[in-house]
């Protein structure tokens, strides 16, 4: 259907949504990649460069796009990837998580979420929590026991941070919290965004940019860079460090953040039952190769010994086709859904997850698939060196 006012038909047009309504410190945020940029672009254009090989006839009536993740039957392979502090709407994680469960599929909640775990479970059973290394191993455990007495169905933890924030173009200064200093600076901002400034006035106001799912339930919850100072002096994990962190949880787990296949195979290693392949949406090692370069050689050196997750760059359901078709059972959107709810809220973020859904199902279509269970690289054409990896 064509876009209306209501709808927009891809996530191009939500993200342009998205740039008209948001203040632009806060848009600035979403786009943002670490340096120049390289790998956040990479990341979106490679999937450009891959091609599929289509049939035109006795193609399957019905298409299916139902899997299981960490042991949970989710609707079709897109889940929302964790995403920190989240200023584009008001009701942040608790809306996203909502549209998610409408969609039948899954939540990642960040621990640098805007909101607390225990709300965002309520909205969607079906949450798995994201966590950083940051804190004593006593912090740590008493933020994953928090999580699993909420009823989270997985552990993810996060590894692919250099605390590398530089951006050669400028990137947007946040501040420590929002008090008056803070809102008299970015006042200029929000008059020209009027429609974004009122939406949190009638909600209890400008978002406070504290983190409450690094304490203990009830505790006063710190600001976003008291929690990153204390995650930037924590001691780098090893990788006994994170089985130590696996038995302890005792449940699904996952490890964010694989680039390299020795690092899957370490993960299978110390008994994750997950991993993602991941470069942090840009935002770690620039000049790291898009996600899903790295997909099939990840994928080749675990084989079915794990579940395999992929995010990065997705922003069609073609995309998402292509991660299955080279070695991922699901992948995960990030500023896809961000943008989704600067445009029009839940249901922008539901909106983006139909979006997807038909993708997928457009895409199986035309390759005769009648499963995403049936992907293969034969599908796809995969120009030479595609993957970056050296010969050897």
């Amino acid at each position: 259907m064509a876009s209306t006012r209501d709808w927009f038909e891809s996530v191009a047009e939500a993200q342009r949504r998205a740039k008209r309504r948001l203040p632009k410190s806060v848009y600035l945020a979403l786009i943002a990649g670490a340096e120049r940029g390289v790998t956040l672009e990479d990341n979106v254009n490679a999937f450009s460069e891959l091609g599929f090989r289509p049939r035109i006839a006795d193609l399957p009536q019905n298409r299916e796009q139902a899997t299981t993740l960490f042991g949970q039957d989710i609707s079709f392979p897109v889940v929302i990837s964790p995403t920190g502090v989240q200023a584009v709407r008001p009701e942040g994680e608790v809306a996203v998580s909502r549209a998610a469960a409408g969609a039948g599929t899954m939540t990642g909640l960040s621990s640098f979420a805007s909101k607390p775990i225990e709300e965002v479970i309520e909205a969607n059973p079906n949450t798995f929590f994201q966590m950083y290394w940051v804190g004593s191993k006593d912090r740590i455990l008493a933020r994953a026991d928090r999580a699993k007495k909420a009823g989270a169905k997985a552990l993810v933890v996060t590894l692919d941070w250099t605390f590398a924030h530089r951006r050669d173009w400028g990137a947007p200064m946040i501040p420590e919290k929002m008090d008056l200093k803070a809102m008299i600076r970015f006042a200029p901002e929000g008059i020209t965004r009027p429609a974004w400034l009122l939406d949190f006035a009638r909600n209890g106001g400008i978002p406070d940019l504290t983190i409450p799912n690094l304490v203990e339930q009830g505790e006063e919850a710190p600001t976003f860079f008291g929690a990153y100072g204390e995650w930037m002096g924590t001691p780098l994990p090893t990788w006994d460090d994170i089985k130590w962190l696996r038995e302890e949880w005792g449940g699904p787990f996952m490890v964010k953040g694989i680039m390299h296949p020795d690092d899957a195979r370490r993960a299978v290693d110390i008994g994750a039952t997950a991993i993602s392949v991941s470069n942090h949406g840009g935002n770690n090692l620039d000049g790291t190769p898009a996600s899903i370069r790295a997909l099939p050689a990840v994928a080749d050196a675990v084989g079915t010994q794990v579940e395999v997750l992929m995010d990065g760059g997705i922003r069609r359901g073609s995309d998402v086709v292509k991660a299955l078709a080279l070695g991922a059972k699901a992948v995960m959107i990030g500023r896809a859904y961000l943008w989704g709810m600067a445009a029009g809220g839940e249901k922008g973020v539901a909106n983006v997850l139909s979006i997807l859904r038909s993708g997928i199902d457009e895409a199986l279509l035309g390759l005769g698939r009648s499963s995403i269970h049936e992907l293969t690289r034969e599908d796809l054409i995969i120009p030479e060196n595609f993957t970056r990896v050296p010969k050897k």
